[in-house]
């Protein structure tokens, strides 16, 4: 009985487009060898084939992670400051018109009421700024949380493929 070899006989995990796949090795394949390819779209086996850069890449995740982690909760901290500043201009400003009110002489507060509006209008763009670039972190925050999910799934794949390999 003739058995034939898979033309297939190993695998490959690399990441690309921010997806991994799973690349196979041709038997005989020399893994090292100088690409001929002379066009993007024959050069993505070469490109999928780099653990430097993946590692590289697991790294710089490594370091930025809790850089977006602090810098998203210190903006959540400056926005709670500026709506809490926000509140006490408010405030403020309704004491000094009611103290204008109730005098008999006229004080002219009137300049200083503007004052107070102004600070409130800059307040509120500059809390429109935070948000905004809150919900940037939030957003590079969960494409961090993928990433790693996804690195989870494949590595958990990846270990436990050769114990199936043995079993079977």
């Amino acid at each position: 009985m003739l058995i034939s070899l898979p033309k297939y006989v190993s695998k490959q995990y690399c990441f690309q487009d921010h997806l991994w796949w799973v690349v196979p090795v041709e038997l005989g394949m020399d893994l090292d060898s100088e690409s001929t390819a002379t066009s993007i779209d024959e050069n993505t086996e070469n490109f999928c084939e780099n653990p430097t850069r993946d590692t590289l890449a697991e790294g710089l995740m490594g370091l930025i992670k809790p850089t977006v982690d602090q810098l998203d909760e210190r903006v959540r901290a400056t926005r709670i400051s500026q709506l809490e500043l926000k509140q006490c201009i408010e405030s403020l400003a309704e004491e000094l018109k009611k103290i204008s009110d109730a005098q008999q002489t006229t004080i002219d507060l009137d300049g200083y009421v503007k004052k107070l509006i102004n600070a409130k209008q800059r307040v509120t763009v500059l809390s429109n700024i935070l948000q905004n670039a809150q919900e940037r972190l939030n957003k590079v925050h969960m494409s961090i949380d993928k990433e790693v999910v996804r690195r989870k799934v494949i590595l958990n794949d990846v270990i436990e493929e050769p114990h199936t390999s043995t079993s079977t």
